[in-house]
């Protein structure tokens, strides 16, 4: 991957100058009129959506196809320690933007970087950012299309046991969408001193007398486990590669890990065209608050590396200084299909990882069923049971 320059806001479109910095009064007015890309079909002048899995967008009205535009490939990372150096530094709360619909002229205004407009539903594709956000460099493309999408989320739900069997029956979601949430990664080298202590097993043989049952006494020996505590110290090294970070909190973190993890080797240098027909979230945790959270992870890996290094039958580690260096970030975002459906009265969400195919999400129980089980199990094993009752009084 590319180091770029020192990491500055994005510039304006062709002559202008450059805006102003975060936190300034033009930032932090009202909404601006973004930049846009339309996407409208050559052959009928219909809209054009991004073909999961392919290079292509697809009219939705005649089928015929377009090239997705050409771009830089190269995945551009910034260096993080350009990013805490910027004063003051951009924070994720700037204001919206104005979209407008070549459709039917409506314009929105939105925090999002694609959506649909919601008087026509004409695609919205923002190019260009409030001043001072990142803009996205990498993206993951849909590579699971809505019919596959939807497929997965019908077998999902009909493998859920203890469902009630109304849910059994669901064919199709009632609402399924795609959207690009988006993610930090990092990369970092890391050197380590840490203070522990390495345990040693012993044994020692022990003695001692039981009974043998008929009103005598045997001897018993038994091998007895000990440690043996080494006060220890050392030093480890390990180089981290794109550890990623939800960038957004629209989705909570733990759910989102369940649906990886995602494939970054297919992600691709950015390119507005692969959010045709999808929305996209632009991210409300800034890079710092990203990096705070992959430091705790890099440091739960860094303390599998001092147990490592410190050998023995079992470890402590009291105490490790993690010195960061060569610290470099991207925004990448990654493909999601979310699914809603209605069960009992409540709505429930599942998602399915559009990169993977892999499903997680919520589901209702039927306690009905989870109380007809019980009672079968219940009855089974008093079943058993008469027939040991049975075979042992005879």
């Amino acid at each position: 991957m590319t180091t770029p320059p020192p990491l500055t806001p994005p510039s304006s479109p062709s002559g202008a100058s450059a805006p102003p910095p975060a936190g300034s009064p033009a930032a932090a007015g009202s909404a601006t009129s973004a930049e846009q890309r339309y996407f409208t079909c050559r052959t009928c002048g219909a809209q054009l959506t991004y073909a999961p899995g392919t290079t292509v967008l697809r009219c939705q009205a005649c089928g015929a196809e377009q090239d997705v535009a050409e771009a830089d490939r190269t995945i551009v990372e910034h260096s993080y320690d350009a990013w805490a150096q910027n004063a003051p530094k951009p924070v994720a709360t700037i204001g919206k933007q104005v979209l407008t619909c070549r459709g039917c002229g409506a314009s929105t205004e939105s925090d999002m970087l694609a959506g649909t407009c919601q008087f026509c539903g004409g695609v919205l594709v923002a190019v260009s950012n409030p001043p001072g956000l990142i803009a996205p460099e990498a993206v993951v493309p849909f590579a699971v299309d809505k019919r596959a999408a939807n497929d997965e989320f019908v077998k999902w739900v009909r493998s859920r046991w203890f469902a009630p069997g109304a849910l059994k029956k669901v064919g199709s979601s009632e609402a399924i969408a795609g959207t690009y949430l988006p993610h930090w990664t990092y990369d970092a080298h890391t050197d380590t001193h840490y203070d522990g202590q390495r345990g040693d097993h012993y044994y020692t043989t022990e003695t001692h007398q039981v009974s043998d049952g008929n009103g005598g006494w045997r001897t018993e020996t038994r091998q007895v486990q000990h440690t043996r505590w080494t006060r220890v110290s050392g030093d480890v090294a390990r180089d981290f590669d794109d550890v990623l970070i939800p960038a957004s909190t629209t989705v909570p973190a733990d759910r989102l890990a369940k649906a990886g993890p995602w494939q970054l080797g297919d992600a691709v240098g950015f390119e507005p065209d692969y959010l045709a027909g999808y929305s996209a979230v632009r991210y409300d945790v800034d890079p710092d608050a990203g990096f705070a959270s992959a430091r705790q992870e890099m440091e739960d890996v860094v303390r599998g590396d001092c147990r490592r290094d410190i050998g023995g039958d079992e470890q402590q580690v009291s105490r490790m200084n993690v010195r960061y260096a060569q610290v470099m970030f991207k925004l990448v975002l990654l493909p999601l299909w979310i699914a809603s459906y209605l069960s009992g009265g409540k709505t429930y969400t599942v998602m399915v990882n559009a990169n993977t195919g892999e499903v997680i999400g919520e589901r209702p129980y039927s306690w009905l069923k989870i109380a007809a089980a019980v009672v079968a199990a219940l009855l089974v094993i008093a079943a058993i049971v008469a027939v040991v009752l049975v075979v042992r009084h005879h």
